[in-house]
Parts: structure tokens; sequence; C-alpha cells
């Protein structure tokens, strides 16, 4: 480390883990004294022409002095860093702080010069890249805002790195050298290339461990039973098509094979490479495993060997110690404790886990934090995929265990750019990083559909082994902010399901009208009252009476599905006496057959305990030509007709916006085998030209309507997101103003609540003005209050238990003159106490309205929210708030006003006036352009706001300062720190 004579102490804090362009990892950290033989190495590895680019001269060899100039760094003028694989640098870079003649020159220089060495086998993986932005990072934390680079025109590869980085730049080129000079400062081009490079990094380094060429089980044990030879015959019996190894340290030497599969002692004896190691050792032999397979180039790891965070205090050490050995590597792991993993292309056939059968082939990704709940999920979409709505299966399958390092964050990556996944299931009990996952929602949900539940919300605490960050916000408020993201949250993996069948079968509805038709008056009202508790506008249900044929069905399906005031149709259907299996499959022929004539609406069953029909409805038994919905901007519908030979086992139809056909190899579907697990077996494959469009079917009303209300606001959501709305700009906003009021506030302490008159100095410079106050220590003062505020006003006891508590008698309103005050001043003191003890004060009457709650918080976790309510037991007592990310823009802050159950009471309910709600939305989008303007305003209360149908007014007013939390999504990438 760094000697005592340095300037600075050695920053730890600068260390990170970061995904490289080809989905391995690397560490990023400072250079110190201790690696001049390090970086002698290291030097020797890069060619010549790498040495001349770098220096503007052959330069074979680093000399003492450089070596010494290299190394040590006083990490506040001269500063470098080493990206290391192994423990070895693959790639340097440094600064150093010049003055404006360009010579070295101290702080309060605010220029600096960056030179790059990258090893010529790891040019092209993102590392300089990566060191650009963790030396851009580091050089803005200590005063340097810009920075200079000198190239040789033909270092092309490196003006690139610069070029593409997006910050604002300027290029010359004198004397033979292009030099480039760009600010640091974070830019919308510059953090959209940051997110572009790190989804393609993590989307690559979760395809690396998905779809490998090569497996290695180490672990397999040398009897039959036991998780690792459990974990060899999944894989080998799913028909996976590379190299399979099974590994054991016990093995005789002279054995060759296990179970048919080639047997080795070490991963370090297996000829040619490995991809992916499937762990499944003791967790105190885990590292030596780990070590052999960072030494022989494995890809990636699945760990389900046990023993770690799940286990205690000791087994987090070991989770943590873990995860560092593995990253030396540059390996990334799913795990430990992990299910393991499933990949159901016909290319890959892979099934890493311990589920005894591969899952269906088909358009749902799955992604479960818990072993158990993974187990439920597949079983759940086997029994519906076969027996109940038809071959709806799997396309990846990932179970993360302790998550230690691949998350979901990583898995939504993957799953934004995979062809094979239509939509996304997700059962999560902690969220590691809410701000990133929401971002990364937000786009996946704008392409594919991404269905979530929760686990532990309620438990207060993250599951054992899950490091993830505090949030102090309710878990009712993390679920809007998901909502608003294009979350489909659901409460229950039933309700997950049955979300994502329909979604994965069926278009999205372009609107809440829906048609109910069927053989049963009673299963028609009961889906029609589930309707309308969904919020959904239902159409009277249309009884087709017992005796309904299945021509009847066809006729009534064509004709709803015809009409331009109808979105969505559910179908009921009660067993018809006598006629079995032939009327189902009758009846579903009819359904299926209406459905395709209009393929642009979704069709839902209520069927009561109908197997036969379910089945039916899973079978593509129609001669009719297939027209499915096309992508907005793709190829017409395909109308390539289906064979005529009855198919026993369906593939699922794309969702709203996929193409009907696929490229040859496509997903694999057929009938389940007859399996005492619930996960079915492998099934041949059929051709594209045969798929067609799956009728998901539910056993109960409020199922399938909950499930279609779901599907509606998810399209609404993709609606909207198409116009986002903007932030506005307000001529009346003294943003420097408010700056400087708020650093001079800071400069007194790290953090403290603002007293009133601050709180409406700095809330005026943005506009919003707070209705008067002043303090009334005694009668005499009251009544001088009133004369300087003028009559009529109100007093108030400001007392903490009774502040906002009209309902206890601590307010007094439209006092008129001096009598009436006084005599209210009196009554509040014999009820309530002293005036010292009740802070009484006066204030103006506002013209009466709605009173509402404004909030605005920063959560470390979540980022900044606003909130907004209704004041008193709304808020208070029945949690009737919504929120939105800031910033908000003019359409968040129009249904952030509508979106709480009480909205009525804004909008003229029984009669009374309409407020302003122009006016309510403007006081939103001002508070939320003070908070993302200044991040030290940590939080912003008005209470009440008195909203009136001219104009509003706000009553009470508070704002807390603090130094504002790390944020991190502005910074360089890295993976969350061991």
């Amino acid at each position: 480390m760094q000697t005592s004579s340095d300037r600075h102490e050695y920053p730890a804090h600068w260390e990170a883990d970061v995904v490289l362009r080809d989905g391995g990892t690397a560490r990023v950290r400072p250079i110190t004294v201790d690696d001049a033989e390090r970086l002698v190495s290291f030097y020797e590895q890069v060619s010549d022409e790498s040495k001349y680019y770098r220096f503007f001269a052959p330069y074979p060899r680093l000399s003492a002095k450089d070596v010494h100039r290299f190394t040590h760094h006083d990490f506040v003028d001269r500063v470098g860093l080493a990206a290391t694989i192994g423990g070895e640098f693959v790639a340097t870079v440094r600064y150093d702080r010049i003055g404006s003649g360009g010579t070295p020159a101290p702080a309060p220089a605010d220029e600096a010069e960056v030179a790059f060495l990258v090893q010529d086998a790891h040019q092209g993986r993102g590392v300089a890249s990566a060191l650009l932005e963790h030396i851009a990072a580091v050089a803005r934390e200590r005063g340097i805002r810009r920075f200079a680079a000198e190239v040789l025109p033909a270092n092309t590869k490196m003006i690139k790195v610069f070029m593409d980085a997006g910050y604002t730049q300027k290029r010359s080129f004198e004397d033979g050298v292009v030099r480039l000079e760009f600010d640091l400062e974070p830019t919308d081009r510059s953090l959209a290339v940051q997110y572009a490079r790190e989804h393609r990094a993590e989307a690559r380094s979760v395809q690396r461990l998905l779809q490998p060429g090569s497996v290695a089980v180490v672990g397999t044990g040398r009897a039959p039973g036991g998780v690792g030879r459990s974990v060899l015959g999944n894989i080998r019996d799913a028909g996976f098509p590379g190299r399979l190894y099974a590994v054991n340290k016990a093995f005789p030497e002279d054995q060759k094979e296990l179970d048919g599969v080639p047997a080795r002692r070490s991963v370090r004896d297996i000829d040619g490479p490995v991809d992916l190691a499937v762990v499944a050792v003791p967790a105190e032999h885990v590292p030596e495993v780990v070590t052999e397979c960072g030494e022989r180039g494995v890809q990636g790891l699945v760990v389900v060997s046990a023993g770690y965070a799940d286990s205690g205090p000791d087994g987090r050490e070991r989770q943590r110690a873990l995860v560092r050995h593995a990253r030396t590597y540059g390996m990334r792991i799913i795990g430990p404790n992990a299910f393991g993993i499933i990949n159901t292309s016909p290319d890959v056939r892979l099934n890493a886990s311990l589920a005894p059968e591969m899952p269906r082939p088909g358009r749902i990704g799955l992604f479960a934090q818990s072993g158990a709940i993974g187990i439920a999920l597949l079983s759940r979409l086997h029994r519906r995929g076969g027996g109940v709505t038809g071959v709806t299966g799997v396309s990846t399958f990932v179970s993360s265990g302790n998550r230690a390092d691949v998350s979901g964050n990583d898995v939504l990556q993957y799953w934004y750019d995979d062809p094979e996944t239509d939509v996304a299931l997700m059962y999560l009990e902690s969220i590691g990083n809410p701000r990133k996952f929401t971002r990364l929602a937000r786009r996946t949900a704008a392409a594919k559909p991404l269905v979530v539940v929760q686990g532990a919300r309620h438990g207060g605490v993250a599951p054992q082994g899950h490091a993830v960050r505090a949030t102090r916000l309710p878990h009712a408020t993390v679920s809007a902010l998901l909502r608003q993201a294009g979350v489909i949250r659901v409460d229950t993996i039933t309700e997950l399901v049955d979300a994502g069948l329909l979604l994965a079968r069926q278009p999205l509805p372009a609107g809440p009208r829906v048609a109910i038709l069927g053989n049963s008056e009673s299963l028609g009202l009961l889906t029609y009252d589930a309707c309308l508790a969904e919020g959904l506008r239902p159409h009277p249900p249309r009884d087709l009476t017992t005796a309904a044929s299945a021509d009847d069905f066809h006729a009534a399906l064509s004709r709803a599905l015809a009409d331009d005031t109808c979105d969505a149709v559910v179908v009921t259907a009660i067993p018809t006496v006598g006629e079995g299996a032939a009327g189902d499959a009758a009846l579903a022929e009819a359904l299926r057959s209406a459905a395709a004539a209009v393929p642009t609406k979704p069709v839902l069953v209520v069927h009561v305990e109908l197997g036969g029909l379910a089945q039916a409805l899973s079978a593509a038994t129609s001669t009719a030509p297939q027209a499915l919905r096309p992508p907005p901007d793709g190829p017409a519908p395909d109308d390539t007709p289906r064979s005529t030979t009855p198919d026993p086992g369906p593939q699922t139809a794309p969702p709203a916006g996929r193409p009907a056909s696929r490229p040859p190899g496509a997903r694999p579907a057929g009938p389940p085998s007859v399996a005492p697990s619930p996960v079915p077996a492998p099934v041949a494959p059929r051709a594209p030209a045969e798929e067609a469009r799956l009728i998901p079917a539910y056993p109960a009303a409020e199922r399938a309507v909950r499930a279609l209300g779901q599907a509606v606001s998810y399209a609404q959501w993709r609606r909207d997101a198409l116009d986002p709305g903007r932030v506005p700009e307000y001529e009346n906003i003294d943003e420097k103003g408010a700056a400087q009021q708020i650093a001079g506030h800071l400069a007194r302490g790290q953090g403290l609540t603002l007293g009133m008159r601050e709180t409406c100095e700095l809330l005026g410079r943005y506009g919003i003005r707070v209705h008067r106050a002043l303090p009334a220590p005694a009668p005499d003062d009251a009544v001088s209050a009133a004369r300087a505020i003028g009559y009529p006003v109100a007093l108030k006891a400001t007392a903490p238990h009774l502040r906002h508590r009209a309902d206890l008698g601590g307010v007094r309103l439209d006092l008129a003159d001096e009598e009436q005050l006084r005599r209210a001043y009196d009554e509040l003191t014999e009820l309530f106490g002293k005036p010292a003890e009740l802070r009484p004060v006066v204030q103006g009457m506002a013209p009466r309205g709605v009173d509402t709650v404004v909030r605005a918080v920063i959560d470390p976790a979540a980022g900044a929210v606003l909130s907004f309510g209704l004041a008193g037991a709304a808020t208070q007592l029945l949690g009737d708030v919504s929120h939105r990310l800031i910033p908000v823009t003019d359409r968040d802050a129009t249904s952030l006003i509508r979106s709480v159950r009480t909205a009525p009471l804004l909008f003229g309910w029984r009669g009374s006036a309409p407020v302003d709600a122009a006016a309510l939305e403007e006081l939103l989008l001002r508070v939320s352009r003070l908070v993302d303007d200044h991040p030290e305003v940590v939080a912003v209360t008005l209470e009440p706001v008195v909203v009136a149908p001219n104009g509003l007014s706000v009553l009470g007013a508070s704002v807390r300062l603090a130094p504002p939390p790390a944020r991190d999504d502005l910074g360089p990438r890295t993976l969350p720190a061991y």
C-alpha cells in the first residue's frame, strides 16, 4: 500500500468489479507501490505496437524511474488504476493534473492528462471503456472537471474509446497528434452510452451461463443419488448437445466415465474448453474447486452447494469470499444454494438443475430467488400447460438461491434481447438495487410483459443470504413505483401463472370493454361482477342457455369479436350432459376458429372442471389459416395454412407484437410424458407453420378476470409510455438562489430541518407560496398577528400531537375579530394546556376546498419519490396514497392525483364543486423540480394543501436538508461489492 509520505490514504472505495463486453469480469483498483512487479510483467506482455501508441516512440521496457513514477501516486493529482484478472494487470490508466500550460499543477487546477494501456490479448473486451468510466469518477471526486488526451492518428481504437464515451468533447490535430479534450460531467448521452454498455455486458454474462458449449459437474458422487449425480443425470437426460463431464477428485485414476459421461478427477484434467461448471461439493471444498475452474478458464459457475449466508454469519463470510474468489478469475456465479438453471432451446437443451425432468419448451422466462418457489412455478406451468390450457412452456429458468452475484437485474438484461422469451415471470424476495431494477423493468416492459410477485413483503427483513440495500419506503410504495415502471404486480404465484399464460397466448386488449357469453347464466353473472370489481367495463352477459351447441358458441363469439365496442371476450362454459369428449373437442374447435378470425382481441375461457374442454382448447386441429397479429413495424400476418393432421401438442401463440413465424429449429412442443415428477419430459419439435393461437382456460371467473384486468392495465401503460409527457419549465424558478441558500444552511450542519421562515423562503424560490403563519405565545401576540395578517384568521396548535388534527379541536377557524380570537385562545389553553405546550400560531383563512397532502422524499435505495393523498383518515388510516418517481412529467402529475381511491372528492363528487386540478398538478411539478434540481432536499412535506375550485393554499410546510445519498446510477458501472 502507499507509504506514509503520500498525501492521501489508500482509497479502498475506488475498488470495484466490472462486467466486460464479452460477459467476463475484471477488478478495477488503484495502483500502489506494491504493484511494481505486476506492472513490469504486464508491460512485457504488451506488443511493441501498443507500446508505441502509448509513448509515441519505441519503448521496449520500463526503466526503474518509470516503474517508480507509475506506481507512486498521491491519489489526488496523480492517480493510476489497473484492471486485473487472476490478480494480474490486463490494463492500466492514469491521470496527471495539469495547469493551463499543460505542465503538472496542483489543485485548484481542474484539468488532467489521461493515458491508457491495454494488453493486446484483452483489447476489444471493453476494458478501456470501463476504466475510462472509473478514472472519470475518481477525477470528479478530486475536483477535476476536464480530461485531455493525446493520441496518434493510427491508434483508432483508443480514439474510438474517447469519442464513443458520450462526453462533451473538443478535437484538434497538431504536430501529427490528435488532441482530445472532454468535460467529465455526465451528460444524457454519456449515461445512455454507459447503460447500453452495461446492458450488453450483463446480458452477455448471463448468456454465457445459459448457453454453454461444455459443462462440468464437479462433485458427482460415485454412488447413485446425491445432488451432483442428480444434476449430471438431468443434463444428460435433457439431451444437452455439448460436451459434458463428471468431475470428482475421489474417482479412481483409471475411471474414464460415469453413467456414460466422461469422468475426470479434476477440471484441470479436461481436454478442451469448459464454459460452465456446476459445483455440488461441500462448502468447505468449494474454494479449491473455484481455483481449479478459474485457472482452467471456466466462464461461469452454478453453485448448488449450501452452507453459505443461508447458514448464519460464518456462512455469510464464506459467501463473500466465494464471490471475491470467483470474480478474481473473471467468473460469474449463480447461487450459492441455487436450484439451478434451465434452457429449453433446441440448440442448448440444458437442464443444469435439480428438476428431474426438462420443462416443456415455450415462451415464458422464469426467475426465482427461492428453489422451492421455482419448483412450484415449474409444476404449475406444467399442470396448466398440458392438462388445462395447452402447451405453454418455459424458455429459460434461473433459480438464483442466495443471489450472491447474478441477480434478477442481470437476467432482465438477458431476457430483453432474448428472441425466445415473450413473457418474463419473476418471484423476488428482495430487490438489491431498486433504482436499477425500476430502470430495467421500464425498458423491458416496453418490449414484453414483466410479471412480478414479491415474497417476504411484510417480514421487515430480507431472507438470509440476500445482500440488499436498506429502504425506508413501505412495500405499498415500492409496489406503486414498480407499477409506474410497467411491472405487472401480483400477490401470489397462482396469479403469476394466470397472468403469464394469458400474456403469452393472447394479444393485448385495446381497452377495458369486455363481452361475456356462455351457457350458464349464473357463471356469466359471476364473471360480470368480477369485471366490475377489477375496474373493467363489462357488457351484460349473454346467456346461450345450456342447450347451446358448438355452432351457437362459434356464432356468438364471432359476433362479440366483431363488435367495435368490445375489446376482449370471456367465454363461460359448463359441462354438456351426454356429449363427453367429442362435445368438448367440437366446442374447443368452435371457439378457436372464431377467435382466429379476429386475432387482435384476447379471448379467455372460464370452465367448470372440464378437463376435456381444456385439453381440447389446447389442441390444434383446425385447418383454417392462422392470422396472427404482426409487430407494429413487422411483416404482414402469416397466412400459412396449418397442417390438417391433428396435433396432440400445440405451441403457444405469440403475444401482442410478436410475429407468428419462427426460424428453423423453433421450440419443440408436444404432450407431456407420464412421469411421477411434476415437470414434463422433453417433447418432439413441430414446424412453425403448425403453431396455433391457444385460448387460456381458467377454473374460476375471478382468476380469469383478474388476469384480464392486469393485461388491460399493462396495455394502457404501454400506450401511455409512447408519450410519457414532459417536465415543464417555469420562468419564476430561482435555481441558483436556492442552491446558494441550501449550501449556506448545510454549512451549519450535516442534516437539519429548516425553520418556517427558511422553509417559506426556499419554497418561494420555486414558486410555492406558503400561507403566512405567525407565532402566538400569548393572547396579545395572537391579536397582533391577526392585525398584521388581516381578519378572518385561524388559530392553530402546532404541537406534534395536535398538528393537522382538527378532529381533536386543536384548530379554530373563521375568527372574524379580536373577541372571537381571544375566546378561542382561552378555549385552546383550557383544553390542551399552556401555550408553551401548544405552540399556537395565527394564520390567514384560505378559501375552502379539499385538504390534501404532498410529500417528497429521497430514499437511499429507490431514489426520489413524490407522493400525494387526501389529508386525514384517507392517508393516515387507509394508506390511500399515490406515488411517482422524480422527476415527474406533466402526465405523471395528472395521473398522480387521479390514482388515489378518494380522487372523486376532487372532481365534483355528490354535487360538490370540482377543485382546481391544474393548480394542484403545477404544485406537484414544482415540488418535483425542487427535489430533482437539489438532491440535498431530502424531504418535503406540504400539509395541508387546501385545493379550492380556483387555486390552492399551502397552509403548512417542512423541508429537511442533508448531504444527498450517493447516486450509484450516475457513477461508473460496478457489480455489487463484496
